[in-house]
């Protein structure tokens, strides 16, 4: 039988945006709403975003061409696509920039109404909405409009049968947002809520953090995806760039 899995996959958080600069301006001034234009999917990243990028570039660069990654799928976020773009400008990539595939699977979760709120502008202009969440929990709250984290992990099943479909054997880089990596943790370690949860309050995923699987053909009837490093930031440190570690918004709806 073949092999469906890809031999090596890293999943990356998008480089520092400009809507988590806004989120952490919002926090520290008790503001209710965040102050970003236009849409979340066209927020670029900030200037810090674009060093880590490049940073995170120069350490796949470090890996004999062979293997750095040679598949590459985005979210279709504007700050995904320039990670992705900028981890090539840094040599790190065996693939052309015109071969990234852009997946809409991979996007951001939705927060409908809550969308542009801190947690404080949630409890004053949704106080239904933030009892719903307590009640519920993350994990199964859906805003109106919005997406809970059940709803981004049953796209995320759709996007893995593709990858286990047309990628098997690649070494595969998926650039995407926060709660994408924390749900792909969830499918491929075949987790409960329980503990992606857990996960989920040590601490948020880092910008251009890296999280890795490796396939073990011993593991399982077919062989599996084995996690060998979670939220690995050293590659920015070792380039000279600021980690940082901000929620994507709203903060009280991750």
């Amino acid at each position: 039988m073949s092999q469906r899995w890809p031999d090596r996959l890293w999943v990356v958080r998008h480089g520092e945006s400009s809507g988590n600069v806004a989120r952490d301006a919002a926090h520290a001034a008790r503001l209710a709403r965040i102050d970003t234009d236009g849409r979340d999917v066209d927020v670029p990243l900030s200037p810090l975003g674009e060093e880590q990028s490049r940073a995170l570039g120069r350490w796949f660069a470090q890996m004999p061409r062979e293997q750095r990654p040679d598949v590459v799928l985005t979210s279709p976020y504007r700050r995904a696509r320039q990670t992705a773009a900028l981890i090539h400008g840094g040599g790190g990539l065996s693939v052309d920039p015109a071969d990234f595939v852009q997946d809409e699977r991979l996007r951001e979760k939705e927060f409908g109404i809550l969308d542009r709120l801190t947690g404080q502008g949630i409890r004053q202009e949704f106080p239904d909405q933030a009892e719903f969440r307590r009640v519920l929990g993350k994990f199964y709250h859906r805003p109106p409009g919005g997406e809970s984290w059940c709803d981004v992990i049953l796209r995320l099943r759709s996007a893995l049968d593709t990858v286990s479909l047309h990628h098997g054997q690649a070494r595969l880089l998926i650039v995407a947002h926060q709660v994408v990596v924390l749900c792909l943790r969830y499918l491929l370690e075949n987790m409960t809520e329980e503990q992606i949860l857990a996960i989920d309050r040590e601490g948020d995923v880092a910008n251009c953090g890296v999280t890795e699987y490796a396939f073990d053909p011993g593991q399982g009837r077919d062989g599996a995806l084995v996690l060998r490093r979670y939220n690995f930031v050293a590659p920015l440190r070792q380039q000279g760039a600021t980690v940082t570690a901000e929620p994507d918004r709203p903060v009280g709806s991750r």
